[in-house]
């Protein structure tokens, strides 16, 4: 399982990537954050959802460890940004 940090960085920089547009609230941050966590985790859309991205989109492209690192760099890159 993908373990989240819950900096809400990935949350902050939707701007990064044409695939969550309609969940950016014009600032580059999404229309869900509030006090710095998901308002909607439990029903979050499948763009936020790491493992089931996984099992739905990559699995037959690279393996889970490629996908987990992939995903761990890119979080990494986004908490960088904050500061």
């Amino acid at each position: 399982m993908y373990i989240c940090s819950q900096c809400g960085a990935c949350c902050k920089h939707l701007e990064q990537s044409e695939i969550y547009k309609e969940l950016d609230r014009g600032d580059g941050t999404c229309i869900y954050l509030a006090d710095n966590k998901c308002s909607i985790y439990d029903e979050r859309p499948l763009v936020c959802r790491v493992d089931d991205c996984y099992y739905i989109f990559f699995k037959d492209q690279m393996t889970l460890e490629e996908y987990y690192r992939l995903n761990y760099e890119a979080c990494d890159l986004l908490k960088k940004k904050e500061g």
